[in-house]
């Protein structure tokens, strides 16, 4: 009984790791797998010089060059890591060494032998090389493509934060600046500044849930319908309403948004807003005290037939409105104690004055301290407007 258990144990252990392997695809790890690594770390690589050199040097030079682009592609802490452990295997190979000794080779005549003089191993030294060899190339692939797909989101980054408006918006008596700054390459925080033909300006900031790619695909898809339905001139309730129809219908169901959208007069200094599930944003008045604006309505994304409703305040002249992303307020220290909102409010306060675009420096420097790390473990996000004083 208790080896047929060791049986159907073994047997279930090769069923799960032979599943979905198939001899196409150990022919590709060989071929095409193997063809794109080479590609990868001999890009650069000067092969008129290489085909110069004689036949038994080519080989050596190849093997070099790919040794040196991969190991200088890594980080430097990985770097020496592997190379530290490839001088342990080559000492343990070198005391697998017994002697030398002569080995007799036949040379395909009766009783025609050639003795050479060869090295002399343990038994499984071979087996040992074998399997240090397969699995360098094994990091070696796993490298390349971790590598490629970095640099496409390199890219993905650079076209993610080019959707974003850059600089300080700067009309009537406001200006407005935002800043981010993703966890990952790109990230699921977003940001919006939208004038109007009328002088009325529009700005938004939402939180995808989640990071990386899945959140920057849905970050992209929720700008791309919130400008399409801006150009329509709808309320914010109703705007919001749409946009979350449009989000229900297109993105998984596993996922939502937070969002604040509000739409700024320069002339009065109303701010209509509707706030989808959203930290409160502050709104800091001239006499010192912070009014929070809460949320009108559910994160978007949710249920299709969620409703919104819209709220309004006033920006009066010197007033500042923030609004930020919760990477802010979440960012802890090192003993796990979170930035919060009254960090947040005390960096406000103290750069009341400053500038929107140095008040949000400000913030990110705050919460850098804080956390004793530029890296976060969430995507941090601040839009600022700032009404100043009318001109003496």
């Amino acid at each position: 009984m208790k080896q047929s258990s060791q049986s159907e144990r073994a047997r279930a252990l090769y069923e799960l790791y032979s599943r979905d392997i198939s001899v196409e695809d150990l022919q590709r790890l060989f071929t095409h797998d193997t063809r794109d690594a080479y590609r990868f770390f001999t890009r650069g690589l000067d092969e008129e010089a290489i085909r110069r050199l004689p036949w038994w040097k080519q080989l050596g030079e190849r093997i070099r060059q790919i040794f040196m682009a991969f190991t200088l592609k890594l980080p430097p802490a990985r770097r020496a890591l592997y190379l530290t452990s490839l001088v342990v295997a080559l000492f343990g190979i070198i005391r697998l060494f017994r002697s030398f000794a002569q080995v007799d080779f036949p040379l395909g005549l009766p009783f025609v032998k050639v003795a050479l003089l060869m090295p002399v191993w343990a038994d499984g030294t071979f087996a040992l090389i074998l399997s240090l060899l397969l699995m360098n190339f094994l990091v070696l692939l796993e490298v390349a493509d971790r590598l490629s797909l970095k640099g496409e989101l390199e890219v993905a980054r650079e076209i993610q934060l080019a959707m974003l408006p850059a600089g300080t918006y700067k009309a009537a008596d406001i200006e407005i600046c935002g800043v981010t700054r993703p966890a990952n390459t790109v990230g699921g925080d977003f940001y919006d500044v939208l004038p109007l033909p009328d002088g009325r300006v529009i700005l938004t900031l939402g939180d995808v849930a989640g990071k990386g790619s899945p959140a920057a695909l849905l970050m992209a898809l929720l700008l791309a319908v919130l400008r399409t339905l801006v150009d329509e001139d709808l309320e914010p309730r109703e705007l919001m309403r749409r946009l979350n129809l449009q989000i229900c219908r297109h993105s998984p169901s596993s996922r939502f948004i937070t969002l604040f959208f509000a739409v700024y007069s320069p002339s009065t200094g109303e701010l209509t807003y509707v706030n989808a599930g959203h930290h409160p944003p502050l709104l800091r008045r001239v006499d010192g005290t912070s009014e929070r604006l809460h949320g009108t309505g559910i994160a978007l994304g949710m249920f299709e037939g969620s409703v919104y409703e819209s709220a309004a305040t006033m920006v009066g002249n010197g007033e500042t409105l923030v609004l930020y992303s919760d990477g802010i307020t979440e960012a802890e220290d090192p003993e796990g104690r979170p930035f919060e909102e009254s960090g947040l409010e005390s960096v406000i306060t103290t750069y009341t004055a400053f500038t929107a675009a140095e008040i949000g420096t400000a913030v990110f420097k705050a919460a850098e301290r804080h956390a004793n790390d530029s890296r976060f473990a969430d995507d941090l996000t601040i839009l600022i407007l700032k009404r100043r004083w009318p001109a003496a």
